[in-house]
């Protein structure tokens, strides 16, 4: 049988200040192949080169991945400041369609990082620019220096709703994540489920009420040490099977098919 084709969603990014590419972690790609186990496609985020149509006929599944650009603040009706940083206005012309279309379809995704942000303003929420900045709430970007374990290690714990779809996909109510991200959802929207939240109250995963598929999304970096960590895995190996499902048939399967 072949692989289940996983989609993954790039970012734009310049080498040397003038080379344009459409980059995709190695990560990304290692988690897909060796825990979903799907074949792993970079997808340009650019609407002048591929359509949200031509994205659900050729896919069977998608990885929204973490970037620096954030969703552009006119699609959550809010103004734009300094503080929100750069955007990716063909990115968020893809993905936020591409949420959508994949929700009622069933079509299975897993959102990381700006992909938890997209699926989020995707389904009505809205986004601080800063989390930092609000009273009471820790620094949840990235450390500026390090090497790249120092940067993706485990930093805080996230607590899940007792009894809830991500307690009961990684058997725990209570887990140690990393943590990269600026951005944070303020007020969620009504089908944007928020099942666990950081020590300061900050949403860290959630999913989309009513979904026939997989819909997971979170706000740390689970692609990092995929095969091995054992809050990550789960991530993965939920879509894989979903991926397996929609590829077969193109059949949604729920995220977890029974109490």
């Amino acid at each position: 049988m072949t692989r289940p084709l996983i989609g993954i969603i790039t970012n734009l990014h310049v080498v040397d200040s003038s080379y344009r590419t459409h980059a995709g972690g190695v990560m990304n790609s290692e988690a897909v192949a060796n825990v979903s186990g799907g074949l792993p496609a970079l997808i340009p985020a650019d609407p002048g080169l591929v359509s949200v149509e031509e994205l659900l006929e050729t896919f069977d599944a998608f990885v929204l991945t973490g970037g620096r650009p954030n969703v552009h603040p006119s699609e959550y009706g809010d103004e734009e400041t300094e503080a929100h940083g750069t955007f990716d206005r063909a990115r968020d012309a893809i993905t936020l369609p591409l949420v959508r279309a994949c929700v009622e379809r069933g079509q299975p995704f897993l959102g990381i990082c700006r992909g938890f942000q997209e699926v989020a303003v995707a389904m009505g929420s809205t986004l601080h620019p800063e989390i930092r900045n609000l009273p009471g709430r820790l620094n949840h970007r990235m450390p500026p220096d390090g090497t790249i374990e120092e940067k993706f290690a485990l930093r805080h714990k996230v607590t899940f709703t007792e009894g809830g779809v991500f307690h009961r996909v990684m058997g725990a109510s209570e887990v140690m994540t990393n943590t990269l991200h600026g951005q944070g959802v303020i007020t969620p929207g009504k089908r944007f489920v928020i099942d666990g939240r950081a020590p300061d109250g900050t949403p860290e995963a959630a999913y989309v009420e009513g979904a026939p598929g997989y819909t997971l999304a979170v706000q740390w970096h689970p692609e990092y040490n995929a095969a091995h960590d054992p809050v990550s895995r789960p991530l993965f190996e939920g879509l894989g099977e979903a991926a397996r499902a929609w590829h077969a048939g193109r059949r949604a399967i729920p995220v977890l098919r029974s109490a």
